[in-house]
């Protein structure tokens, strides 16, 4: 009898044991320290309210973190959930780093009631979505009040047009007694927001677009202005001498710095900054040209890699709809300044003088269709460099074009 009742006591034990077993999952992103710690306070949050379900958050070096994915995920091991740029989707899916998100519960209706327009297609590859955005961003001109008074301009009125912007730089820009630049009117870093500048605001301002429809053509070396818009960029740089890349190392640190009068930057900058004490500093929409207006629309997202499976999977999906929801989007937007992927959210902050400008150029934004981001990237960056070092604009301009066409073949072949 008693050794009955003690095997029923063991029975009972093991089922409450496994009743309240856990499903662990493992989440990945790069270190960027105001997202670590919101992530952080969002697991806490979520574990609340779903106490069978723990989640292990990693991060590591934004510069090693697609090389992590690429030795972990084919092996079976590494992130259940992946945080990455929307840019990288078609090169993850097509490595088999990801799996589809479930239809059923993912829809084109669903994307299109809960996020703004260009983040279905961003996450979208072959008609299947393989993730979710917690936030989005747009790119913002940022000037430095103090400096403009100094300069003898209005610190209320910044730059509205790319003349204007022309005219304000030069103005802004201070030398010592040899030439060299001490103050840059602007930072001209293409290896930052420069390249996004180039491809998605000034081709399109100059008349051009960046590809065709399917993305699988360059067209930028077919339509519009062409050369002009990288002569443009580059005389400020070789003719203008407002700045050059590299200066003060890079755009953030020169514009932190008050070493430069203005910026070209992304709505994820904005937490950083205000934390700059003695920075005085406001953000308007990017400047038009011939009364063209155009922005970059960009977004990291959250992915579930081939290697979650039954309860992991569910565990996942409930995790990245939980990353997408209202109170992680607000939270989002507090503590790293990024904004809410969801335009109802968005809508509450569109009169800030902080964030109103970025939600304003989410209306004429374009989200590039990347294949290869960092060689993509690296072309315009290299045009740059070329013309800089004696090549003419309408050369580099279409080797450029020349460059990525071929990246584009290679992805679309």
């Amino acid at each position: 009898m008693k050794r009955s009742f003690l095997i029923l006591l063991l029975c009972v034990a093991l089922l409450a044991t496994l009743s309240f077993a856990k499903t662990k999952i493992v989440y990945w992103q790069y270190f960027y320290e105001t997202k670590i710690q919101t992530v952080d306070q969002v697991i806490k949050e979520f574990e609340r309210l779903n106490p069978d379900i723990e989640v292990e958050h990693v991060n590591f070096p934004y510069e090693n973190f697609n090389q992590k994915v690429a030795a972990s995920v084919p092996a079976g091991i590494g992130p259940d959930v992946v945080n990455l740029f929307y840019g990288w989707i078609p090169k993850y899916v097509t490595s088999g780093y990801l799996q589809p998100l479930p239809e059923v519960e993912f829809s084109k209706e669903y994307f299109a009631e809960n996020f703004f327009p260009f983040v279905g297609p961003g996450v979208a590859y072959e008609g299947k979505s393989y993730a979710l955005p917690i936030a989005v961003r747009s790119l913002a001109l940022i000037w430095n009040k103090d400096l403009f008074e100094a300069a003898g301009l209005d610190p209320e009125t910044p730059p509205v047009t790319l003349n204007e912007l022309v005219a304000y730089a030069k103005k802004l820009t201070v030398y010592d007694r040899a030439g060299n630049i001490v103050q840059a009117g602007l930072t001209m870093q293409p290896s930052g927001q420069g390249h996004q500048w180039i491809r998605e605001v000034l081709i399109r301002q100059f008349g051009g677009v960046p590809y065709s429809n399917d993305g699988k053509m360059v067209m930028y070396d077919k339509t519009g202005a062409g050369p002009d818009v990288l002569k443009f960029y580059t005389d400020l740089i070789v003719k203008d001498n407002i700045s050059y890349p590299g200066f003060m190392n890079d755009d953030v640190t020169a514009f932190s710095s008050q070493k430069a009068a203005m910026t070209i930057d992304g709505s994820f900058r904005i937490g950083t900054l205000k934390n700059v004490k003695g920075l005085n500093f406001a953000f308007t929409e990017l400047p038009s040209h011939n009364g063209v207006k155009s922005n970059f629309a960009s977004f990291w997202a959250n992915g579930i890699t081939k290697n979650a499976t039954g309860d992991r999977l569910t565990a996942a999906i409930k995790f990245i709809k939980f990353l997408s929801s209202e109170y992680v989007m607000d939270l989002w937007l507090k503590n790293v300044g990024e904004l809410p992927a969801n335009p109802a959210l968005a809508s509450k902050y569109y009169d800030d003088p902080t964030y109103g400008p970025f939600l304003k150029g989410l209306e004429y934004a374009h989200a590039t269709f990347f294949v290869d981001e960092t060689a993509q990237r690296q072309v315009i960056m290299d045009a740059v460099d070329k013309v800089i070092n004696g090549y003419s604009p309408q050369a580099a301009w279409k080797e450029m074009a020349a460059e990525e066409q071929k990246i584009l073949d290679k992805f679309w072949k």
